[in-house]
């Protein structure tokens, strides 16, 4: 017979108090003991079902816990190289540039040349300028190598942009950088893996198969230009590595640029603008033909990129809650099959529509908040693993963690509805006579 709309009226209201009695401090811990005490009667049951849950909010965890470690490290790194510093580049793209094919526009782009690097180190608005470049090489001794690292091709300035700290030896002379002679200075822990407990200053390695002598350990910040998980190797004159490797002149080539102290940042950008354009003989109505990149570029293109993984780790971690939240409506409509003659014998004790809807809401909200605590955990050390390979410090991000848990919760509530409304229309009498 169907339900008449008094009676439909009658369990929502039902529903609703149920929803908001549930909470009861008394009543929750009531039903909380029920819920244990159900998933434990069906372990692997309720271990299946807990499942989809820990993968949706592991998957989830684990990203954001990379995507703050890398975003924490990239801020520390414009924090070492001041927020007023800006960048000269060819040009700048959020998606990569095949150097062998460029786009046309691209084509047309003279190289950054050192000779404009001098010039902008010569403006009043300027502070420091260089001509920086990047390549990757291993770097060898004695049978020990690396895979391939990051080396720079800079100047005396490194330090003043880059930060760090020189633990052993010495920077380079004015001489070795005019002259781009071969010698380098090592990251730290590139040092130790191919030197070990040897002191490396004035021993002479390869890099990328081309001898240097080694004159300096630098301990380093975090690297805002290395990819994640691509290490530093080490620093040479930058005319060492312009005459002995392949430079991409399109992505890998610029002019870091300081201002001057008591310069603003946009004074300083007015400055170079002008210089660049002038020396590269641009008219009023042509184009700039070079990209000035401020931090908060960086860090906006590094937001753009990590985002888009991030929102489909997001969906894919949805689904997977979705996927959880089915099983817990599954499980719980089981549960309510196998525990008809239980209902029955509450209902006749006097428990009411609203205690039966709290009872199996709280057994969903439990099943679920276990999986979110389960996934919650395995995504912070998940992530923390990862971050530890890709040489990143991270932190615990403790407002999605409790996003989380309040997620995890509110889908076995929602969940949890259909088979607590069927659970709370069961008649008593015919409870009991279930078999």
């Amino acid at each position: 017979m169907a339900r008449q709309p008094e009676d439909r009226q009658h369990e929502r209201r039902a529903l609703l108090a149920a929803l908001v009695g549930m909470w009861h401090p008394r009543a929750f811990r009531h039903n909380v003991g029920i819920a244990l005490r159900a998933i434990v009667s069906a372990r692997l049951r309720s271990a299946l079902t807990i499942l989809g849950v820990v993968i949706g909010v592991a998957t989830v965890m684990t990203m954001a816990s990379i995507v703050q470690g890398i975003r924490d490290q990239i801020v520390s790194t414009i924090e070492v190289a001041g927020p007023s510093t800006f960048y000269v580049f060819k040009v700048f793209s959020q998606t990569p540039i095949n150097p062998q094919n460029p786009p046309a526009y691209v084509r047309i782009r003279p190289d950054i040349r050192e000779e404009e690097a001098v010039r902008l180190r010569r403006l009043p608005e300027v502070g420091y300028a260089g001509l920086w470049g990047q390549t990757f090489a291993r770097v060898e001794y004695e049978g020990a190598r690396t895979q391939g690292v990051a080396i720079f091709g800079a100047d005396e300035g490194f330090p003043i942009i880059q930060g760090g700290e020189l633990i052993a030896g010495r920077w380079f002379l004015r001489s070795e950088i005019m002259s781009g002679a071969p010698v380098v200075i090592l990251q730290e822990n590139v040092a130790r893996r191919v030197f070990g407990e040897i002191n490396p200053v004035d021993r002479w390695i390869r890099l990328g198969g081309r001898p240097a002598q080694v004159i300096g350990v630098w301990q380093e910040p975090a690297n805002i230009f290395a990819p994640p998980g691509q290490e530093t190797g080490g620093v040479v004159p930058f005319r060492f590595l312009d005459r002995s490797f392949t430079v991409d002149k399109t992505s890998a080539l610029w002019i870091p640029v300081k201002p001057r102290e008591g310069t603003t940042v946009a004074a300083a950008q007015e400055a170079v603008t002008i210089e660049l354009r002038a020396s590269r003989g641009l008219r009023p109505a042509d184009r700039n033909s070079f990209d000035l990149v401020t931090q908060d570029q960086i860090l906006d293109t590094f937001n753009n990129i990590t985002g888009v993984f991030f929102v489909v780790m997001i969906v894919l971690s949805g689904v997977a809650l979705l996927v959880g939240g089915i099983g817990v409506m599954a499980i719980m409509m089981v549960s309510v099959t196998s525990r008809t003659r239980e209902i029955g014998l509450r209902k006749a004790v006097g428990a009411t529509k609203r205690d039966i809807l709290s009872q199996f809401l709280v057994e969903a909200a439990t099943l679920t908040g276990i999986g979110g605590v389960v996934g919650i955990l395995l995504g912070l050390v998940t992530g923390k693993v990862v971050t530890l390979l890709l040489n990143v410090d991270t932190g615990v991000p403790y407002t999605l963690t409790g996003i989380a848990v309040a997620v995890s919760v509110a889908i076995g509530i929602i969940f949890g509805m259909v088979p607590a409304t069927r659970a709370a229309r069961l008649d008593p009498i015919e409870a009991l006579r279930h078999e």
